[in-house]
């Protein structure tokens, strides 16, 4: 199986399942009907796709590949023992997308785009695809960069993509985990309940749980919070000024980051 297959296979193994088990334990009710959003959703996921394919050879794991021949970067330079340099490379990749993250909100250009995501009114498993297809071409030069730095084995950087992909399905997903599985998962992953707490409209909860795999790099940089302040089946959930159908929109949602903000 080569790695595209493997990581389509994956991540559509992945969609199925946690959209799956959402439907049989919800934790919180539908804002807007299903079918819209989800078409909205793969479309996205159809065209970021197309986006990709417009960097041509110009993907992390082709540059791993590429960095290896050349001798480029850390782990190419330092020789470590296999087992030790493939959990070094995830961790550090794991932290650099938390820092990606918490600079697509703090960073006026960078929110531009990324708000599409946040605009989502309700969260579930295909809300883990919703990023504006200028966003992924960003994030995809930013891993390149990141690889060129670091040097890490393609294998490393395979397992790290379909990784962060099966996990922010899971953690976008709609899915009721009881409290005390809950609080055992978190202390390593990012569960559905913390991450949900980053899609309030509450911009001090928004601006909180930035992790999307691992969950110590919202502890130790203190942007951790436990709990959303109205509950879960309380919170309301996107952005406060986008409380609308307009979300589900494929248009709109593309047009989004061109279009002045209301006041």
């Amino acid at each position: 199986m080569n790695e595209t297959l493997l990581r389509l296979s994956i991540f559509v193994g992945s969609l199925i399942i946690f959209s799956s088990l959402e439907a049989i334990f919800p934790r919180r009710k539908r804002n807007l009907p299903r079918r819209g959003r989800w078409l909205t959703h793969l479309s996205i996921t159809a065209i970021d796709s197309l986006a990709i394919r417009l960097l041509g050879p110009l993907t992390a794991i082709a540059v791993a590949i590429w960095a290896s021949k050349e001798g480029l970067g850390l782990f190419n330079v330092v020789d470590l023992p296999v087992w030790l340099e493939m959990t070094l490379a995830f961790i550090l990749l794991d932290f650099a997308i938390y820092l990606q993250h918490v600079i697509s909100h703090r960073v006026p250009l960078f929110w531009r785009f990324h708000k599409v995501h946040h605009t989502d009114r309700d969260l579930d498993a295909t809300s883990a695809v919703r990023f504006h297809p200028i966003e992924i071409i960003l994030s995809m030069l930013y891993k390149c960069g990141l690889v060129i730095l670091m040097g890490p084995a393609a294998i490393a950087v395979l397992i790290f993509e379909i990784v962060l992909n099966a996990s922010a399905i899971f953690n976008h997903s709609n899915l009721r985990i009881p409290l005390s599985i809950d609080r055992v998962l978190r202390a390593v992953i990012v569960t559905p309940d913390m991450h949900r707490v980053h899609h309030s409209v509450i911009q001090s909860e928004t601006n909180s749980n930035y992790g999307f795999n691992l969950s110590i790099w919202d502890k130790v940089c203190r942007t951790y919070k436990e709990q959303p302040q109205q509950g879960h089946e309380g919170m309301t959930i996107g952005l406060s000024e986008y409380q609308n159908s307009a979300p589900a929109k494929l248009v709109w949602s593309l047009k989004l980051p061109f279009a002045k903000s209301p006041k």
